[in-house]
């Protein structure tokens, strides 16, 4: 198995990119989780893409956004991992990939997610706290987490 991991601008995404990144967001959040939302909410313009791909398919994916632009920290979102991917430890790749890519590019700015529920001890295992914000986001309990810069 042959993990590919890649990160992009969105003006830098192919056309075939977009259509497997929106499509892999889509079968997680909007038909496995059934979240019925707009899931292109206009920030994936200003956000950095970074994505695994095993063997030509999309496995794991998240968004990165500079700080003003969700949140004043930098953020991360769409945190995913494709349903026959998960149990090979891609998300936290994934995070540790994400995290250094915000020390790196933008150094000096906590971070700050929206995490659900039950992921809040995965979240934790890299230095993400609770603020106390919690509230319903499509009927699923969410915390608002934030690493503060180290």
């Amino acid at each position: 198995m042959r993990i590919l991991w890649k990160i992009k601008t969105f003006d830098a995404l192919s056309s075939t990119e977009v259509y497997e990144l929106l499509k892999l967001r889509q079968k997680v959040f909007i038909v496995e989780q059934t979240c019925p939302y707009l899931d292109a909410d206009g920030t994936d313009l200003h956000a950095l893409h970074l994505w695994a791909e095993i063997d030509g398919n999309f496995a794991a994916y998240c968004r990165i956004f500079p700080n003003e632009i969700k949140y004043p920290e930098t953020s991360i979102g769409r945190v995913l991992t494709h349903p026959n991917y998960r149990r090979l430890s891609l998300g936290r790749t994934l995070m540790r990939i994400a995290i250094g890519t915000i020390n790196a590019r933008f150094p000096g700015h906590g971070i700050k997610i929206s995490a659900q529920d039950y992921l809040l001890h995965f979240y934790e295992s890299f230095g993400f706290e609770e603020t106390g914000n919690k509230y319903l986001e499509d009927d699923i309990p969410h915390s608002e987490m934030i690493r503060r810069f180290i």
